[in-house]
């Protein structure tokens, strides 16, 4: 894995809130996963959208009962 394709974010969790750094693989172009919580251990739905040059151009994160 290419480090510099890692792209570290601070997110907030849609179940209880809490802020936690999320690190994105931005190799793996647009996809869709599916991460727990750091503090809740909830699931959450995690959609990486990329732009034309390979940037971050959308993140979403849902609750995985809303996806």
């Amino acid at each position: 894995m290419n480090e510099e394709m890692l792209l570290p974010v601070e997110v907030e969790c849609p179940y209880c809130g809490a802020g936690f750094e999320l690190v994105l693989d931005l190799s793996q172009s647009d996809h869709e996963t599916v991460e727990d919580c750091y503090w809740c251990c909830s699931p959450i739905s995690i959609e990486v959208r990329l732009g034309a040059d390979g940037g971050l151009e959308t993140l979403n994160l849902k609750r995985d009962d809303e996806a």
